[in-house]
């Protein structure tokens, strides 16, 4: 059984709550009218009133750009080390202020502060990877121009102008700011709009981001709802930035295509697990433990399949079931919590739907499966369902919380041809005691990012390489090269030095063709390079 660890009995004089002073401050960076209606920010913890903060209209949009691009000009001329120096400012300060982020993620998202850290963590790093690798991702370079050594090429790389982010609400500190920082780094302005669910977070990273020293007008944040203020901000970006579902990524794509600028989009997922008949059953089912209730689920590179060779199966699934039914539950501001609530009824209701319709259609509950409102409002258990087949809701669709379903597979390909049976393709696990194997079988799945004897974190943790979807789950990549050069016009500026393209005497046409020919295979000899 899973041990419910309940908070402390809330009075009126302590409920959770962020001291008015923070938050009359926070709603002064939001770009919205003096009388602009407000918007309560509720906690998961008990589902009480943190703050208010004010919501923007597509009007206030349209200010947040123009002041954007005014900044943005400037910016842009500022030296990238001048630039770079800001991250690594705001790189200490995240740091510096993390136990105040750490409360605001918790109350925010109502996760545990072992996950909270996790955001801190990945911030962090994302300052540091960028602001150390960014003169290497974006210097000049040389390139063979068409005729060796009279076609010199150099490849530049420009900002986009302003870049439009929409993120979610299930990561309120990383996944608001991680995708701003090389978007500015690179030499753009930012409109973010934050989820309204994550709105108080994102606040207080972009007041820390001002205290880096980033200049005024940046980094603008309005808040609203995402079919009206997030709409806004997408329809007017020079590139967008969008975190969220398939169904949702699919009409921001088609309209930044109408307008033809450029799209990031990290979308659903319905990520797979493999455990391989010579795999350390222990370390694999301690670390599954960690990749499927993660945030309660609600991480979009969480595992939500486990596929385990039958050789094991049964010794895997006991050992798996065992650890799940020792997890803490609670919803403190403090260490010791294994897992934490889901943010909103709305996913409580989701959750508690796939679980309840795989139950009717024959799934059995290994362990978990109800909701836990003594602990918090919307709690509910980490659950491991079994016997999940096509038909069922959680068998294909994401379910976005703590649930995952154990399969029995007979071989290696089995497993592979299991993993791919699915339109997403955001994230996998493999785990094996032969690295050779586990590359070969990582290798193999249809995902953006494949950890091997990890879950999830050793690849999103690796800021130098890329990080995204394939299939359903989305376009383009944070992280590594790409995260950054994707907010940037690429150009190719090519100077020609003494004899050109042109046909000079004593040359003939027919001669001129006959001498590129020979150049050209010479060229393809390696002769000229």
């Amino acid at each position: 059984m899973t041990q419910a660890v309940s908070s402390p009995p809330r009075t009126s004089s302590s409920r959770y709550a962020v001291p008015p002073g923070l938050a009359a401050r926070l709603a002064r960076r939001v770009v919205a009218s003096p009388s602009a209606p407000t918007q309560e920010c509720i906690t998961p913890m008990d589902g009480s009133v943190l703050a208010t903060l004010p919501t923007s209209t597509v009007e206030n949009v349209e200010v947040a750009y123009r002041a954007a691009r005014t900044a943005q000009q400037r910016w842009a001329r500022t030296p990238l080390r001048t630039r770079s120096a800001v991250l690594l400012r705001l790189h200490d300060l995240v740091l510096q202020h993390q136990d105040e982020l750490l409360d605001l993620i918790q109350l925010e998202s109502g996760k545990a502060r072992r996950h909270a850290f996790d955001e801190v963590l990945d911030t962090a790093g994302v300052c540091r990877h960028y602001a150390r690798k960014a003169s290497s991702y974006l210097k000049p370079r040389r390139h063979l121009g068409a005729i060796p050594v009279l076609s010199q090429s150099r490849e530049l790389h420009h900002p986009k102008g302003v870049v439009g982010i929409v993120g979610p609400w299930n990561y309120p500190l990383s996944m608001s700011i991680t995708d701003a920082i090389p978007a500015l780094l690179a030499g753009n302005a930012v409109v973010l709009r934050p989820d309204q669910k994550a709105a108080l977070t994102a606040l207080r990273a972009v007041e820390l981001f001002d205290e880096a020293g980033l200049p005024e007008g940046l980094l603008q944040v309005v808040l609203g709802s995402g079919s009206t203020v997030g709409q806004a901000v997408l329809d007017r970006g020079d590139y967008v930035m969008f975190t969220g579902s398939t169904k949702t990524g699919r009409t921001v794509a088609a309209r930044a295509a109408e307008r033809l600028v450029g799209a990031s989009l990290e979308l659903g997922g319905k990520n797979p697990m493999y455990v391989a008949d010579d795999a350390d059953i222990d370390r694999a089912a301690e670390c599954a433990v960690r990749s499927c209730f993660s945030s309660a689920g609600q991480l979009c590179i969480s595992i939500e399949r486990l596929y385990v060779h039958e050789k094991i199966a049964d010794k895997f699934t006991a050992a798996f079931v065992e650890r799940v039914q020792q997890m803490r539950i609670g919803t403190a501001l403090d260490w010791g919590y294994d897992m934490g609530s889901l943010i909103s009824p709305e996913q409580l209701e989701r959750v508690e739907a796939h679980v309840e319709d795989a139950r009717i259609k024959g799934a059995q509950v290994l362990t978990g499966g109800k909701a836990r409102p003594d602990i918090g409002p919307w709690v509910y258990e980490p659950t491991v369902l079994a016997g999940v087949t096509e038909g069922m809701a959680c068998f294909g669709d994401e379910t976005f919380g703590p649930v995952v379903a154990v399969h029995p597979v007979s071989s290696d390909a089995e497993a592979i041809q299991l993993a791919n049976a699915s339109p997403y393709g955001l994230n996998a696990s493999v785990w094996t005691g032969d690295l050779r194997r586990g590359r070969r079988l990582g290798e193999a799945i249809h995902a953006g990012t494949v950890n091997v004897n990890e879950g999830y974190a050793a690849a999103w943790a690796s800021n130098g390489s890329p990080m995204g979807g394939m299939g359903d789950s989305g376009l383009g990549r944070r992280h590594g090269a790409e995260g950054i050069l994707k907010y940037t016009e690429s150009q190719n500026v090519t100077v020609q030095h003494l004899m050109g393209f042109e046909v000079r005497k004593p040359l003939t046409e027919k001669s001129w063709a006959k001498l590129m020919t020979t150049s050209m295979r010479a060229m393809k000899m390696g002769r000229l390079s």
